[in-house]
C-alpha cells in the first residue's frame, strides 16, 4: 500500500528544509556544501538531483549579499569615487578560472557520474581534511593584510585552487581559504575574500539558471520545496557565515579538517553495512 499524499508531500517538505539547511551551513563552513548535499540526497532518495544543488544555491547567494552589503557598497564607493580597483579586480580575477570552467563544463558536471558519486565526495573530503588539519605547517607566501593588497598573480593562484571546488566534497570556501593562506592571508581575511570571490560565481549560476527555459521549469514544477530550502539556507548561512568569520579570527581550519575526516568515516562505514 502507497503512503497517502499528504505524508508523501511532507516528506518532500522535510527533505526540503534538511536540504537547505546543510547548504546554509556548510556553504560558507568549509565542509563542501555539495558534498554534504549529495550524502543527504543519497539517503533521503539514493540520487543526486544536480538541478535542486544548483538552486538551493541561491538562498545562500541571498545570505552573502545581505551579510556583506556593508563591504559591497564600500566596495562600488571605492570604484565610483576613488577610483580604486584593486579589491574588485582581484575578486573577479579569482572568480574566473572556477566561472569559466565551471559554464564550458556545466553539462558534463551534470551528467557524468563521477561528479554525483558518493565515493568522490567521501575521497575530497579526507583530501581536503588532511591538507586543513597540517596548513599550518606549510610553508607560506609573505604577509598581506587583505585581499585588497594581494597582487594579481596570487588572486589568480587562488582562482586556479578555486576550480578544484567543482568536484562535490573539496568545498567552495575551504579550497579558497586554503589557497588564502598560501598566499599569505591571515585567516580570518582569506575567508573574508573567499565569500566576496564567490559572488560572482554565484550570481553566474543564478543567471544561468533563471535563462535556463529547463531550470525555469524545474523551478515552476518544484517551486514550494525550492522555497523552503533556499529560505532555510538563507537563514543558517547568514548565521554560518557570522560564526566562521569570528571563529576563524583566533581559529586555524584545523578542526573543520578534524570533522570532514570524521564524517567520512563515519558515512564510509555506514554504506560498508548497509
Amino acid at each position: 500500500m502507497s503512503a497517502p499524499e499528504g505524508i508523501i508531500q511532507a516528506m518532500h517538505e522535510i527533505e526540503a528544509i534538511t536540504l537547505g539547511i546543510l547548504q546554509g551551513l556548510t556553504e560558507f563552513i568549509p565542509v563542501s556544501s555539495s558534498g554534504h548535499l549529495v550524502i543527504g540526497q543519497y539517503f533521503f532518495s539514493g540520487a543526486s538531483d544536480h538541478a535542486l544543488l544548483a538552486w538551493v544555491n541561491i538562498g545562500t547567494l541571498l545570505a552573502l549579499l545581505v551579510y556583506f552589503r556593508q563591504r559591497i557598497l564600500g566596495i562600488i564607493q571605492d570604484i565610483v569615487v576613488q577610483r580604486n580597483y584593486r579589491l574588485a579586480r582581484n575578486v573577479l580575477i579569482t572568480a574566473l578560472p572556477a566561472g569559466i570552467v565551471g559554464l564550458l563544463a556545466a553539462d558534463i558536471i551534470a551528467s557524468t557520474s563521477f561528479f554525483g558519486s558518493i565515493v568522490t565526495v567521501l575521497c575530497a573530503l579526507v583530501v581536503v581534511g588532511a591538507i586543513m588539519t597540517q596548513l599550518e605547517r606549510l610553508p607560506k607566501a609573505s604577509r598581506v593584510d587583505d585581499g585588497e593588497n594581494l597582487s594579481a598573480l596570487r588572486a589568480l593562484s587562488i582562482g586556479l585552487v578555486q576550480v578544484f571546488a567543482l568536484i562535490p566534497g573539496v568545498s567552495r570556501s575551504g579550497s579558497t581559504i586554503i589557497a588564502g593562506r598560501l598566499t599569505g592571508l591571515p585567516t580570518d581575511k582569506a575567508a573574508e575574500y573567499s565569500f566576496l570571490a564567490s559572488i560572482p560565481i554565484m550570481s553566474g549560476v543564478a543567471l544561468k539558471l533563471f535563462l535556463s527555459s529547463d531550470d525555469r521549469q524545474y523551478l515552476m514544477d518544484n517551486l514550494q520545496p525550492l522555497l523552503l530550502s533556499n529560505a532555510a539556507a538563507f537563514i543558517t548561512g547568514m548565521l554560518a557565515v557570522g560564526l566562521l568569520l569570528r571563529y576563524l579570527s583566533t581559529h586555524s581550519l584545523a578542526i573543520f579538517g578534524w570533522y570532514r575526516i570524521g564524517l567520512a568515516a563515519i558515512v564510509a562505514l555506514v554504506l560498508l553495512v548497509q
